[in-house]
């Protein structure tokens, strides 16, 4: 009994931790970036991006979401560009 209500919680808490951390669209994260400029700005709106690549000073933050990807090119502390696309398909 005791295994049984020990795997219904994790499966629970499993959701509501997917639920909470995903779940946007594009559109919900271009909306809720819309005003912020800063790195700092974004990681309190968005937390931490799902890949950060760097080359130099430029940084290309990569947010997933239900429907594709929202990309932000940040240099130094400020956002310089905004990107939306589709997932890649997988192979």
């Amino acid at each position: 009994m005791a295994r049984v209500l020990a795997r219904a919680c994790g499966g629970v808490l499993a959701l509501i931790l997917l639920t909470a951390c995903g779940g946007h669209t594009k559109e919900d994260i271009v909306q809720k970036t819309r005003n912020v400029s800063t790195r700092n700005e974004f990681e309190k709106v968005l937390g931490k991006p799902t890949d950060i690549a760097k080359l130099g000073p430029l940084e290309r933050w990569t947010y997933k979401a239900t429907n594709g990807e929202v990309v932000f090119l940040i240099v130094g502390d400020s956002v310089t560009l905004q990107v939306t696309g589709d997932t890649p398909a997988k192979n």
